[in-house]
């Protein structure tokens, strides 16, 4: 379980408005953001909210053999936001997410990001938190 969990918030987008508010324009990049640096999609959800007149934001997850990556935006607020976990078992996923990570960011050309990185499944840290040293 040991492993990277990258999440973002991304304000002001300056991207193609579809990447915001079209379901499948969002799902190609998605795939092709995890795909390239060598994530392995093993299965995908998308979905598309409003009606075919009027769109009013996506939400999708691409299921990773390393885990996954969540998708979700606001076009009326130009807004977006990322979820992306990869487990470190067999191999050290760390630069890949990272890499998959900052070219969705890239995409959406947000005015404004927060980032935050997670790092999941360290022992000591759980045995530190469940004594009392832990942080919130």
């Amino acid at each position: 379980m040991h492993g990277l969990h990258l999440i973002a918030e991304l304000y002001d987008c300056r991207c193609d408005p579809p990447l915001l508010g079209d379901a499948r324009a969002l799902q190609e990049l998605c795939l092709a953001v995890c795909s390239t640096p060598g994530l392995t999609p093993v299965g995908l959800l998308f979905h598309q909210f409003g009606s075919a007149l009027q769109a009013a934001g996506a939400t999708g997850v691409v299921v990773l053999a390393e885990s996954h990556l969540a998708v979700h935006t606001w076009p009326e607020e130009k807004a977006v936001t990322l979820d992306l976990y990869v487990c470190n078992f067999s191999q050290d996923n760390s630069s890949a997410a990272r890499v998959a990570c900052q070219r969705l960011i890239a995409a959406f050309a947000p005015s404004r990001l927060l980032q935050r990185e997670l790092e999941r499944g360290v022992p000591a840290l759980a045995a530190a938190a469940l004594s009392g040293g832990g942080s919130d």
